[in-house]
């Protein structure tokens, strides 16, 4: 069985990623890229839909078992390290995918700290999502002997000192690590009809790597409390974004519940221009500009064409088809069924997410980025697709698969679309029917005023007509459409804290009850929306409550500082896809108002 959630840790070679639990075994891996079919998927399945256990044996009749003493990150890197202590003695386990120039790989290596540690690896192969079962064999070439795995177009090499023996459909092995011995395994994947790829040097790929990571966190500038955590949080934004198509996928993994035995289970690795969009933000905000202009590349690309064909997520090369389907013979994470790839949603009208992208290009503009002959158009096209559906009702930020309906902030973002154009044009001096947006900008403004405020209640509302409200309404005034402390803006913020606050203290997306969203309700809350709220009372000085809401949504990362789509605080569980690109970009907008406003406060009582 799938270890909690919590338990994992992530690495990353800016192609795929794998997700390794504490108990040693590699649950998770797709190859090549992030969306190809898994050759590890014991996550979503069991032992028997693919896994590679790593780890030092377990005797039975010793009095002491072995345990992770310590596992960590190297600094600022995806070079994952676990300190194992036996009776017998220590052992580091170093783990890490090689960034650069090796296709895909995955190297383990077992170092000898302390006596002697027997390891021992199990490997199950399983290609197409943990259903094919590889033919297996050894071969020798001018590196020794390795283990080939082959069905179809995919093969899989297990490079070893020593190689485990075949046991039913797995394979088995163990061998000794004395103290001062290194151990390296190497697993290479590569199309089957090219030939074995050679062994690498290990050291080389190891420095390599650590150099690429750190080097590239160098951008990083500490500015307060929290350092660590959005150090490690651009990290992770950047190893979910592909190193040569600059997609950024939502997260490397697919049906982890949102709903523990529920069927809100999705498949999220793919790219979605709003989830892309923020995380472009949180990338410029701190300095990673060359990102920022990577993915404007990528979406540039994507989005070519026909502005009325425009796509909420695409693939991470652009692609447009991503049919959803489900795998009847994976049972799910923990037995929550069912288990999907592809993503229907794909095929929705969702309003908001035109007026995402061009929020964050227009402060890409605003860093001194120029328009060139293809940025600019596109942009108009995308601001005329808003025009065509300025009159369309949509299923809303959160992809409700109910029927369509004028969500309020789907409205307020078509708003925000409008007037990035509108200033575009005023402050920039590019081309465009100013006048034409900017009476439709205050036309819509004009309607979510009178439509989408509740005065009665004294909030703005999920859709218009109702009085439910939704966490997305914390994101009106990051745009500019009200201010912070604005009356309205601070009575929604009380009915979102009287509604949709848990027992915990923290802040679910909107009460599933209602069923808007036509799925059967329940799920836990949504990392994102209170990490929004963290912002919110930074902006209104509400200090005090702004730390102590950051300080526990931290403490629901794990030692890795890894955060979940959800958190189920009453089962202290990490729930949904991990890592989640959307709760660490939000954590990053909130430490960041979160110290502006604590250096303001110090400001003022100097």
């Amino acid at each position: 069985m799938a270890s909690p959630i919590e338990e994992y840790g992530f690495i990353s070679d800016l192609h795929t990623g794998a997700l390794v639990s504490r108990e040693g075994s590699i649950d998770w891996l797709c190859l090549p890229r992030f969306d190809s079919e898994s050759i590890f998927a014991a996550l979503v399945g069991d032992e028997s839909n693919g896994r590679w256990l790593l780890a030092p044996s377990r005797n039975v009749g010793h009095s002491f078992e072995p345990v992770v003493v310590r596992r960590r990150y190297t600094p600022s890197t995806f070079i994952l390290e676990t300190l194992w202590k036996t009776e017998e003695g220590e052992v580091l386990v170093t783990e890490f995918m090689p960034v650069g120039g090796h296709g895909s790989l995955l190297i383990r290596r077992v170092h000898g700290l302390q006596g002697r540690v027997v390891m021992r690896q199990e490997l199950e192969l399983r290609f197409g999502y943990g259903k094919i079962l590889p033919w297996v064999c050894r071969i020798h070439d001018d590196d020794g002997e390795a283990l080939l795995a082959v069905a179809g177009p995919q093969a899989v090499l297990l490079r070893a000192a020593s190689l485990p023996r075949a046991a039913g459909y797995s394979h088995v092995g163990e061998f000794p690590v004395a103290a001062g011995q290194t151990v390296d395994l190497q697993l290479h994947a590569f199309p089957s009809h090219n030939v074995p790829p050679p062994a690498i040097d290990v050291d080389q790929a190891l420095q390599t790597t650590s150099a690429y990571w750190t080097n590239w966190s160098r951008n990083f500038i500490p500015q307060g409390s929290y350092d660590r955590e959005v150090e490690r949080s651009l990290l992770v934004l950047r190893a979910l974004t592909h190193a040569r198509t600059g997609g950024i996928v939502a997260a490397p993994t697919t049906s982890l519940p949102e709903e523990f035995g529920g069927e809100r289970n999705w498949d999220y690795r793919y790219c979605w221009l709003r989830d892309a969009a923020l995380t472009l933000e949180a990338m410029m905000t701190h300095g990673f500009r060359q990102e920022a202009l990577y993915w404007r590349n990528w979406l540039l690309r994507a989005i070519a064409g026909d502005p009325h064909d425009l796509q909420i997520m695409y693939g991470i090369a652009g692609e447009r088809e991503l049919p959803e389907r489900i795998l009847n013979h994976l049972p799910g994470y923990k037995g929550s069924a069912p288990v999907r790839v592809g993503n229907g949603a794909v095929n929705q009208y969702q309003g908001d997410v035109v007026g995402e992208v061009m929020v964050a290009l227009a402060k890409l503009r605003d860093q001194g980025v120029h328009e060139d002959h293809f940025s600019w158009p596109l942009q108009r096209n995308m601001v005329l697709y808003v025009e065509n559906n300025a009159s369309r009702r949509d299923h809303g930020i959160w992809e409700m698969r109910g029927e369509k309906r004028d969500f309020t902030h789907s409205r307020v973002m078509m708003w925000a679309a409008l007037d990035r154009g509108v200033r575009a044009v005023e402050q920039h001096g590019l081309d465009g029917p100013v006048e034409r947006w900017a009476e439709l900008r205050d036309q819509l403004r004009s309607e979510i005023l009178e439509r989408g405020f509740n005065r009665e209640i004294n909030s703005f509302t999920q859709t218009y007509g109702r009085t439910d409200v939704d966490a997305s309404l914390l994101v009106l005034p990051q745009v500019g459409f009200l201010a912070y402390d604005d009356d309205r803006i601070l009575g929604t913020v009380s009915r979102l804290e009287r509604d949709l606050l848990d027992g915990n203290g923290l802040l679910l997306r909107y009460r599933t009850e209602t069923c808007l969203d036509g799925l059967a309700p329940g799920e836990h809350p949504f990392l994102a929306c209170s990490f929004w709220l963290v912002e919110q009372y930074s902006r209104t000085g509400r200090v005090s409550e702004a730390k102590s809401l950051m300080d526990k949504l931290i403490g629901y990362g794990n030692d890795l500082g890894l955060l979940s789509e959800e958190y189920d605080a009453i089962g202290h569980r990490m729930a949904g896809n991990y890592p989640q690109a959307f709760s660490h970009l939000a954590l990053i907008r909130a430490a960041d108002a979160l110290n502006g406003a604590v250096r303001h406060l110090k400001r003022t009582m100097a």
